[in-house]
C-alpha cells in the first residue's frame, strides 16, 4: 500500500483516504494502484461491509495527475479496476464518497463510481478534460448522462464548467449536502447505518440497482431473480424474521 492512500477500519467500515494534499490529491499510477488495493481489501474481508472514500486537505481530488501524464505519459489506470483504480470495476460492497473543495476530472469520475455522495457546501464538481485536450474517459462521459438529464450532462462535458453543491443536489448527484467540515462525520454515520443491515441484502440491492440501469423492466426482473432466490433462502433472511418477531437486533452472518 502506497502512503498516498491511507486506510483505517472503524467497526465494519473501511476508511480510504487520498493522501496527496500538496497536489490536491491528484492521482498518479501508484495512487491508483493503492486505491485498487484498498478496494480489494474491502471486497476480500467479510468483516468489512462499506467504505468511505475521502481526501485529506482542502480538496477531495483534482483527478489525474497531469504532471505525471504530461512528462512521462503515465496514466492512473490499473489492469483490473481501471481508471483511478476503481472506476471500471467498482466493488460489490457500497462506497460513500465525501466531496469537499474542488473535485474534478478523474476525481469526479471516482465520485460517479460510488453509491452515495456526501457533498459539503462550497464544493464543486467538474469534468474539465475538454479544456486539457482530453475527454472524460474514466467513466465520466458514460455515467454522468445516466444520472442527470442529457442536456445537463452535455453542458458539463462540453464546456468543462464546474457544478456547485447546490446544483449537484438539485440534479440528484448528491445524497446529502452538509456544512463545510461535516462531510466525513456525516458519511461515517451513513456508513454505520448501512453496515448494520444484512450484508447479502445490501450487496444484492447494489447489484440490482446498478445493473438495471441498462435493462428493460422485464430484463431486470429476470436478472434479479437468481439473486433474490439466494436472499430468500439465506440464514440471514430467517434471522431477520426471527429478530423482528422477537423484537431484538438481528445478528447477521452473511450467509
Amino acid at each position: 500500500m502506497s502512503d498516498t492512500v491511507e486506510t483505517s477500519v472503524e467497526g465494519a467500515v473501511l476508511r480510504i483516504e487520498l493522501n496527496r494534499p500538496d497536489v490536491r490529491n491528484a492521482i498518479d499510477l501508484p495512487t491508483a494502484l493503492a486505491i485498487e488495493a484498498a478496494v480489494d481489501r474491502l471486497e476480500e474481508d467479510d468483516a468489512l461491509r462499506v467504505a468511505v472514500l475521502h481526501g485529506r486537505g482542502a480538496n477531495f481530488s483534482a483527478g489525474m495527475d497531469l504532471r505525471a501524464f504530461g512528462t512521462t505519459g503515465e496514466r492512473p489506470v490499473t489492469d483490473r479496476r481501471g481508471a483511478m483504480g476503481m472506476t471500471t470495476l467498482p466493488p460489490a460492497k457500497p462506497v460513500i464518497a465525501v466531496v469537499h473543495g474542488i473535485t474534478v476530472g478523474g476525481g469526479f469520475e471516482l465520485v460517479l463510481a460510488c453509491d452515495l455522495v456526501v457533498m459539503e457546501e462550497g464544493a464543486e464538481l467538474g469534468l474539465p478534460e475538454v479544456t486539457r485536450g482530453l475527454a472524460a474517459g474514466g467513466g465520466g462521459a458514460i455515467r454522468l448522462p445516466q444520472r442527470v438529464p442529457h442536456h445537463v450532462a452535455m453542458d458539463l462535458l462540453l464546456t468543462g464548467r464546474r457544478m456547485s453543491a447546490a446544483e449537484a443536489e438539485r440534479w440528484g448527484l448528491a445524497s446529502r449536502v452538509v456544512p463545510p467540515g461535516e462531510g466525513l462525520a456525516t458519511a461515517l454515520e451513513l456508513a454505520a447505518v448501512i453496515a448494520a443491515n444484512a450484508p447479502l441484502g445490501t450487496r444484492a440491492s447494489k447489484q440490482v440497482g446498478t445493473q438495471s440501469r441498462s435493462m428493460s423492466y422485464d430484463e431486470a426482473i429476470a436478472a434479479q431473480e437468481p439473486l433474490m432466490q439466494v436472499i430468500r433462502t439465506s440464514a440471514d433472511a430467517r434471522e431477520g424474521a426471527r429478530a423482528f418477531l422477537e423484537k431484538r437486533p438481528p445478528v447477521w452472518t452473511g450467509r
